[in-house]
């Protein structure tokens, strides 16, 4: 079935009309058949596409291995056999179909909302955010924990409903929604220049990972590369956006288990990050530095000698703090054997980033669908085998320690020239696709411009669309208590997933 999809490679793009439009039925098999068969193959995008009046179906696979993507449409039916049962990274993805489009996919094992966004009324339920038909387990001694919407803290708003015998947890699942804004309907309506800021604000913790995404998308579509300098400078951004959310979430971890050392440390460093990149562009979070055509503020040569400072000093005071949680057994007594996704699981359900890598899966866009700077500067995947919570701890003290030292490199190895070109006017009829690897895990952006240049479709997918089913996964036969543990070490974007 090698004919029903085009073949193309991260920050490429092809003409919309190549992308194969195949029998539902033959496109059906085709996605299973890929998934299924082949190691590394997997749904990096599946979403409702409208083109000239009527609704296809679109599929995006990555082939981690041979760096490639791979696009194939179909005609939409309004109800199709369901591609969850056999292929169940669709799982999410058909929920919202069926929640913007109306497409109902027959045989779905859990079909319901996953925004309650308004939308073409597919799942015949009231647009109330948090009111569905959760699964409900009956018997002697089960009780129900329900959890949210409203947390204690500063913290976006997420229900989790715990189905539990005792204190061992049988069935969690995670309603959102909350958070929903229209971004990716506003994408869809010509936002001209406020595109960017759009992207910046999708998720906030993410800024330079989604600006990185869309400006590959319309450099891709416009046929133009950032020169070297302001991928250099993208890099740098990206990166100290990794450092900074890592240690965040190593503090946090710490918190979570009442270790105080590092959690108080941690914190403190994680503010020193965030000022290393308002040194670069004068923002903690990045905004206004990555522009289409490369970023907008260059780095002189004090600048660079006062990052590298600040980095190594990072570096050095992270790793006595992180030190601190590997040197106690208490710590590693908690975070041990909590909250275990298996590699079987992170395969069948697609995760990506920090929770697919912390279950032996070496997935990392960087590596396997290079893009700016890391086509040129490679940057290994850091991986830990045993899918609990200290494997994603530790696989983000592994990330701090190589992003750092990438981050060295580039200040010593820095392109000179210019650190912007200019992006010709769009360029009608084209498809592009744009993967980065961001701190939480694989960020995709897909963008189709129309005939006269501008965006005629633009898909977002946060990896933390790929990632909350792996909580739910990872609190199966947990303890209850252990759930604040859990959530932290995958730390998701409520948000980013509400788009």
């Amino acid at each position: 079935m090698t004919g029903a999809f085009v073949a193309m490679r991260n920050e490429q793009s092809v003409s919309p009309e190549a992308v194969p439009v195949a029998p539902f039925t033959d496109w059906r098999e085709a996605i299973v058949s890929a998934c299924g068969l082949h190691p590394g193959e997997r749904l990096a995008v599946l979403t409702g596409w409208p083109v000239e009046g009527r609704l296809r179906l679109l599929a995006v696979l990555a082939n981690d291995r041979e760096g490639q993507l791979r696009l194939a449409a179909a005609e939409a039916p309004a109800a199709y056999a369901s591609l969850t049962p056999d292929c169940p990274q669709a799982h999410w993805f058909e929920r919202e179909i069926a929640e913007q489009w109306g497409l109902r996919p027959e045989g779905h094992p859990w079909l319901k909302p996953i925004r309650f966004q308004p939308g073409r009324g597919g799942l015949g339920v009231e647009r109330q955010i948090g009111r569905t038909d959760f699964f409900r387990v009956e018997g002697e001694e089960v009780h129900e924990v329900a959890v949210g919407p409203v947390h204690a803290g500063v913290i976006e708003p997420g229900h989790f409903r715990f189905q539990c015998h005792g204190e061992r947890v049988l069935h969690l699942e995670i309603s959102l929604g909350y958070q929903h804004r229209g971004v990716e309907r506003a994408m869809n309506a010509r936002p001209g220049r406020r595109a960017i800021h759009y992207m910046e604000t999708l998720a906030g913790d993410s800024t330079i990972a989604h600006a990185s995404a869309y400006c590959q998308a319309v450099e891709a579509a416009a046929r133009v590369m950032a020169p070297p300098r302001g991928l250099a400078i993208r890099a740098l951004a990206l990166e100290l956006e990794r450092i900074a959310n890592h240690i965040g979430d190593l503090g946090a971890l710490a918190g979570d288990v009442g270790y105080l050392p590092t959690a108080s440390f941690c914190g403190r460093i994680r503010g020193d990050a965030l000022n290393a990149t308002a040194l670069v562009c004068g923002n903690r979070f990045g905004r206004g530095l990555v522009r289409p055509g490369g970023v907008a503020w260059d780095l002189d040569a004090a600048r660079a000698r006062e990052l590298g400072r600040r980095v190594a000093a990072i570096e050095r005071d992270a790793a006595g703090a992180v030190g601190l949680l590997w040197d106690s057994p208490s710590v590693m007594a908690r975070f041990e054997g909590t909250g275990v996704v298996s590699r079987q699981t992170c395969e069948e359900v697609g995760l990506v980033g920090v929770a697919a890598r912390a279950c032996g899966v070496g997935r990392d866009a960087r590596k396997d669908h290079p893009f700016g700077m890391y086509r040129y500067q490679h940057i290994p995947a850091c991986t830990w085998a045993s899918g609990d919570v200290f494997a994603r701890a530790y696989v983000r003290w592994a990330e701090i320690e190589r992003s750092c030292h990438f981050i060295q490199q580039l200040l010593d190895e820095l392109p000179g020239g210019a650190v912007r070109c200019e992006i010709p006017p769009p360029v009608p009829g084209r498809l592009a696709v744009g993967l980065v690897e961001g701190w939480r895990g694989e960020v995709c952006h897909v963008l189709v411009t129309g005939a006269d240049g501008e965006p005629a479709f633009y898909k977002v997918v946060d990896p933390s669309f790929h990632n909350w089913f792996g909580l739910a996964c990872a609190l199966k036969d947990q303890q209850i208590s252990d759930f604040p543990l859990c959530n932290k070490s995958f730390n998701l974007s409520y948000c980013g997933h509400d788009l």
